[in-house]
């Protein structure tokens, strides 16, 4: 770590000698910046964390793009990453459905503020007076009232659910909140937006997305949707436990989120794609030959803040780049990164973690793709803007370890006795009396079955969620799904009388992603 800092510091003087400094801002001559440095950040980075591969897109003024390929597409195996190797990019696909959006604004199709059921007349969320007053922008902004990652267990892992159920999931979500009274984070209503696409243009979301994004783009190596077979993909890479999810080896895993959730995060692409997809951003929508793929007025939309996530005193020597003001705009977060305007994202998938970002008033966008899922694309992101900008040397190798033991430790605290250890209690009813079919309404039935004495689960809708049942506490069962097949739960009967009367559920690892959104489950027995 303190070669990085120290070899940082040297290139860093070394670009700020010479004839003509004088007359050159600082920040731009950052900018031209050896691309050997930004080689040493991510090598910094892949050897401290054993992160098996990277791809990076870095955009500057006055320069073509630098793409860079590091490492492996998967453990074990020889194939190397290029700039052409693909990612899913997850939650960056919505982006391109807000694009997709404006471009429809831009056709005169739709407006931001029409109310949804113009649109799609069989919407409905739970709240009926909140149906007529959903918008085209309220899909895209996070501020429905939803909680957090509702309905995602529909798609995570993959099932038999398509992106119409989400229609029919979405009267049965409870919001945590009144409507546009504040952030939480959703996929669902992307979904719903890749509806309206479809509905409105006539073409399904991923046609559209092709035929009016990609290929105008030139986004070559660009998919709508994960590829079978496909001959160049980053493998995927996570640390299964033990304890817990998020620790332990780094081992292959598969990849397991299904095409409902493309609209929200079902785009696979390389650096080369991204590389393209910011210098439009960055243009506003003009390309290359002065041809528009996006109005200027709809630039301006995307990026105008609507909802506001999060705000603080701003930086501290532990963070330097706290933000102030984190708002969400459409499709991106838009916040102060360093005393300038970011507009950015990220985007999570079993075993692949992507983090982008854009500074406008500079020209520079950088986007970073890696093969694991423990963040470490965040950090490179970070090192790489602040050399950019030439900002004050900051570690950003230790900020990331320190914040990986604080998760951890954090997680081993909130599981008193650790995972593996079930906690007091027991079934108050004989074993056999737990068997049945349960339903949520959203979601759809679990059957639980009983042979000689032991309980097994089977989630109808999601194939990977099978398993046996072990007694965990008070009327309560754990899971015990396939390695690597999602995140554990807990299951938990309420009976009264001698009957059970609901099924409830929760994560069992403090560490599982949001989108395992057991809780959000109601299950009550079939007849």
């Amino acid at each position: 770590m303190s070669g990085f800092t120290t070899s940082r510091r040297q290139l860093l003087a070394y670009s700020l000698a010479g004839a003509g400094a004088a007359t050159v801002p600082a920040w731009a001559r950052a900018a031209e910046a050896d691309d050997a440095e930004i080689d040493a950040i991510v090598d910094g980075f892949m050897r401290a964390y054993q992160t098996p591969g990277v791809a990076i897109a870095v955009l500057r003024p006055n320069r073509p793009p630098l793409l860079r390929a590091y490492g492996v597409r998967t453990l074990g195996r020889p194939d190397k990453v290029d700039i052409h190797t693909r990612f899913g990019i997850a939650s960056h696909s919505k982006a391109f459905t807000a694009a997709a959006l404006a471009l429809l604004v831009d056709y005169k199709k739709i407006g931001w503020d029409d109310p949804v059921v113009k649109h799609l007349p069989d919407f409905r969320m739970y709240d009926a007076a909140v149906t007529p007053m959903m918008t085209v922008r309220d899909l895209l902004v996070h501020r429905s009232g939803l909680p957090l990652g509702a309905g995602d267990l529909m798609f995570f892992p993959a099932g038999s659910h398509v992106a119409a159920d989400a229609l029919k999931a979405l009267p049965h979500l409870k919001p945590v909140r009144g409507f546009r009274d504040g952030y939480d984070y959703d996929n669902i209503l992307y979904l719903v937006a890749g509806l309206l696409i479809e509905r409105v243009s006539g073409m399904g979301w991923d046609r559209f997305v092709q035929t009016r994004l990609f290929d105008p783009l030139g986004m070559a190596d660009a998919s709508p949707t994960r590829r079978a077979n496909d001959p160049d993909v980053a493998g995927r890479h996570a640390r299964l436990g033990p304890p817990v999810r998020g620790m332990g080896k780094l081992e292959v895993i598969a990849a397991d989120e299904g095409p409902m959730v493309d609209a929200a995060g079902g785009i696979n692409a390389s650096v080369a794609d991204m590389a393209k997809w910011f210098q439009a951003q960055l243009a506003g929508g003009l390309l290359a030959g002065g041809k528009r793929i996006w109005s200027a007025e709809q630039a301006k939309q995307m990026w105008t803040p609507a909802t506001i996530t999060a705000s603080t005193s701003g930086a501290t020597a532990e963070n330097p780049v706290r933000p102030i003001l984190q708002t969400y705009a459409l499709g991106w977060f838009v916040q102060d990164y360093r005393g300038l305007q970011m507009i950015q994202h990220s985007g999570g998938l079993s075993g692949q973690v992507t983090h982008s970002a854009m500074l406008p008033t500079r020209g520079i966008a950088v986007s970073v793709l890696t093969n694991v899922e423990d963040g470490v694309s965040q950090p490179i992101r970070n090192a790489i803007l602040d050399r950019l900008i030439d900002a004050p040397a900051f570690d950003w190798i230790a900020f990331f370890g320190k914040r990986i033991e604080q998760n951890q430790t954090e997680a081993l605290a909130s599981v008193a006795g650790g995972v593996e250890k079930a906690p007091p209690g027991g079934p108050s009813l004989p074993i056999a009396r737990y068997a049945g079919r349960y339903r949520d309404p959203w979601y759809g039935d679990i059957v639980v079955t009983e042979r000689r004495g032991k309980l097994a689960i089977d989630f109808v809708p999601t194939p990977a969620f099978k398993g046996p049942l072990e007694p965990w506490g008070p009327d309560s069962f754990r899971t015990r799904f396939p390695k690597g097949a999602g995140e554990d739960a807990v299951v938990t009967f309420a009976i009264a009388d001698g009957r059970i009367t609901g099924v409830s559920m929760k994560a069992l690892s403090p560490l599982a992603d949001f989108s395992y959104d057991f809780q959000h489950l109601a299950f009550v027995p079939v007849a």
